[in-house]
């Protein structure tokens, strides 16, 4: 579809910036030999622990709460229930209010206070919170805790949430159903289909997964001079000091938050947490130092979750396989409790990239945001794109098997033209380029897609089945495309970049600092990140791949100022004209002269000794990173056990500034999804309520070994239009296109149209018995 006009950002001046070099990670060094800094790791004259009580139940009514033996036990300090919170003032941690329902109120659901109030909406909800002086002191206490709960039914699956008659988890959300969104016409999609030639129906679900950081969540509350410092995991610091003024009723500068490093987020470290909002409340309370630390079954049951959506969706074509139209109707289950992210991920970010790469003339969604008793769903890795993405590639790859076309024909038969671009959405977004086509042909040269009838000769030859998948897929980033860089010089020449963005392993420090010495022709060792302090920095943080799309715009934006106000600083201390200033490796120039000065030399001059600019990059549009994955699979007809053999990508990023580190972005990215596709699924007991799969022993991840490996490639020909750098996010990429790929080939050397995830040795064993 037609769009219109883009405002290009891009500046062809800054292709040369990182040029792909695969500049070593500087982080790494600090990392590597135990000198992270993490939250955990901090320690605190006179500080005493917090431990939580939580709710043993799915649905319960709260009918008494009796801290007092709690209180009276060896080294506890203070004991509190959501009744003195409210008594002092303290409200709820807020979710934006975007959606409405179907009849135009307002999103319904539980508030999320800190502790539960009247009702427990989910098994891990906080109860009481107890304070001591030692951890093992605050967990005995807490075991004296006596409450009373009126057991109630629940539900937990977002089907059977909105059957007449399911358990209500909030009165105002009559039939569980939180908030609806709908898109595109219905009246046109149901005559399309009335007159297709080939329609392609599907129903699966996108089961729930639990986003396994590294690091569990740690916290640490300080209280000194009026004003609270919250050390945290956080991948967006500043939400998180502003949501704290919102729980407080406070200014939220008399907060502070300080991020170290962070042993892994995934999107679940967003926002802010209940344990958090505790900690500064228990710190303010006390006037010394609170911490909290999740047991690893604690992250289980009380850390945001993802995906979980059933879709029910119908592909129309014509009889050489266009596409003419596309119907879905999706539930997704959000949880009991939502966090920020819950509801905007199936009712919005899927259903911008449902689509995905293919041209598809008629749309109609209907998204159902649903209660039921579990934790909530919120954003991991992908964030209702990776589920968007599948469904697509799922309904593509079924009709090629249905109507025996060759399943990359069709999809290229589909494709969005090079011609076509910019194209506007179904939703009114605009993607700004791409040539999908040519993306997938340099996937299948790189998989050697033709030398796979030998391959599966080989196998069968050895007694194994052997498959081949394959995926093409979009992705949307740059999430509230603004953020502010400040760029410090000091006396001695070093430079300091201030980011409200957050480093979590993804490589920051390294990207930025490559762009500061290629803007300012500093040696790497001149140049210092700082991010995770919000008296320092402040931006959006870390969310959906937009980091160096708009984060590494703003730091080249922010070194282009240093220029161009150092040139004015420059020329009135070397008594010339701004004009005659040339600026190369850190040094100001009268040109044609040998008179200059130095970057460190002009800050000298300025008062406080230093010099600093600030720059704001808002990129017109999102970016559209897109790729295409191939997957061959291997499997023992007698135990079902899924070997992977092969995985191969092609994915178009736009501009490389570190070759290395979207490698191995790609490489986190594509595990986490073949975890989903294989292995990974969290599990709730249909009756009580219970997590089933509440630890690692239950729970199951890849390990290295289960991974072949990977070839990854980009194709770097569409730089992106609307930022300055020409970059595309590439953090989730690989997530979204490993489940897809990974399925097919589970699918095509079973022979099966169908099998839901994740495909475990069981589920697969058991699809061979059937077929025997």
């Amino acid at each position: 579809m037609s769009a219109p006009p883009l405002q290009v950002q891009f500046d062809p001046a800054s292709a040369r910036f990182g040029a792909s070099r695969s500049q070593k990670r500087l982080e790494d060094a600090r990392l590597l030999t135990g000198k992270g800094r993490y939250s955990d790791d901090l320690e605190f004259p006179g500080q005493c622990w917090l431990v939580l009580v939580r709710s043993p139940h799915a649905h319960a009514k709260l009918l008494s709460i009796d801290v007092e033996a709690a209180k009276q036990a060896p080294g506890v300090i203070a004991a509190w229930t959501m009744a003195e919170l409210r008594a002092d003032g303290v409200g709820h941690i807020p979710f934006p209010p975007l959606f409405k329902r179907a009849d135009g109120s307002p999103m319904a659901a539980p508030l999320r206070t800190l502790l539960a109030e009247g009702h427990v909406h989910y098994v891990g909800q906080p109860v009481a919170a107890i304070v001591a002086q030692t951890r093992l002191q605050a967990q005995d206490a807490a075991e004296l805790a006596a409450i009373e709960y009126e057991d109630l039914p629940c539900v937990v699956d977002a089907k059977a949430a909105i059957a007449p008659g399911a358990p209500q988890v909030w009165p105002e959300a009559s039939g569980n159903v939180a908030a609806q969104t709908e898109y595109g016409d219905a009246a046109k999609v149901a005559e399309t289909f009335a007159k297709a030639a080939h329609v392609t129906e599907l129903e699966l679900h996108n089961q729930r997964v639990i986003a396994v950081a590294l690091e569990p969540r740690a916290c640490i509350g300080v209280f000194e001079n009026g004003r609270t410092t919250l050390y945290t995991q956080n991948q967006t610091p500043t939400g998180a000091r502003d949501l704290l003024g919102a729980v407080f009723r406070a200014k939220p500068e008399q907060f502070r938050i300080m991020v170290g490093d962070i042993g892994g987020g995934f999107g679940m470290k967003t926002g802010l947490m209940p344990e958090d909002a505790l900690v500064c409340y228990a710190a303010r309370k006390l006037g010394r130092p609170v911490r909290w630390r999740a047991e690893r079954s604690e992250d289980f049951l009380a850390a945001h979750m993802g995906r979980d959506q059933y879709n029910k969706a119908r592909l129309a074509l014509d009889e050489k396989g266009r596409i003419l139209a596309l119907e879905v109707d999706t539930l997704g289950n959000i949880g009991a409790v939502p966090v920020g992210s819950s509801a905007i991920i199936p009712l919005q970010l899927g259903p911008k990239v449902q689509t995905t790469v293919y041209h598809v003339p008629l749309v109609h969604y209907r998204v159902r945001a649903v209660l039921t008793h579990t934790m909530a769903t919120g954003a991991y890795r992908g964030a209702g794109r990776p589920e968007a993405n599948f469904l697509m590639e799922r309904l593509v790859e079924k009709a090629a098997r249905e109507m025996r076309l060759d399943p990359a024909e069709l999809r290229r038969r589909n494709f969005i033209r090079p011609q076509d671009f910019p194209y506007r959405t179904h939703l009114g977004d605009t993607y700004d380029g791409g040539n999908f086509g040519a993306v997938l042909d340099q996937l299948l040269a790189r998989a050697d897609w033709s030398g796979y009838p030998a391959r599966r000769e080989a196998s069968k030859r050895a007694g194994r089945l052997r498959g081949r998948g394959l995926s093409v897929y979009l992705e949307w980033t740059g999430a509230l495309p603004t953020e502010t860089v400040d760029i410090e010089v000091n006396a001695e020449g070093e430079v300091t970049v201030f980011s409200g963005t957050q480093a979590m392993g993804q490589g920051l420090e390294t990207s930025y600092t490559q762009l500061v010495t290629e803007v300012l022709g500093v040696p790497l060792d001149k140049v210092r990140v700082v991010q995770g302090d919000t008296d320092r920095a402040n931006g959006v943080g870390s969310v959906g791949s937009r980091s160096a799309f708009v984060g590494g715009s703003a730091v080249v934006a922010a070194g282009r100022r240093v220029v161009t106000e150092g040139k004015a600083l420059a020329a009135e201390a070397l008594e010339a004209a701004p004009a005659d200033i040339e600026y190369r490796d850190g040094r100001f120039r009268i040109a044609g002269t040998d008179r200059a000065i130095g970057l460190g030399e002009l800050a000298a001059r300025q008062t406080r000794r230093v010099f600093r600019v600030s720059a704001t990059e808002t990129p017109s549009t999102p970016s559209w990173p897109n790729g295409a994955q191939a997957c061959e699979v291997e499997i023992d007809r007698e135990t079902g056990e899924v070997k992977l053999t092969s995985l191969a990508s092609c994915d178009d990023v736009g501009r490389i500034i570190n070759h290395m580190i979207v490698e191995g972005q790609v490489h986190g990215g594509i595990a986490q999804g073949a975890g989903q596709a294989l292995y990974e699924q969290a599990v709730y007991d249909q009756e009580s309520g219970q997590l089933l799969t509440g630890s690692l022993m239950d729970y199951c991840l890849p390990r290295a070994t289960d991974l072949p490996p990977m070839r990854p490639s980009f194709d770097e020909s569409v730089p992106c239009k609307t930022n300055l750098l020409g970059v595309k996010g590439c953090g989730e990429l690989g997530t979204i296109g490993a489940m897809p790929a990974v399925v097919h080939a589970v699918l095509d050397a079973l022979g099966v149209l169908h099998m839901d995830m994740p495909l475990t040795a069981e589920k697969v064993w058991r699809t061979l018995l059937i077929a025997r």
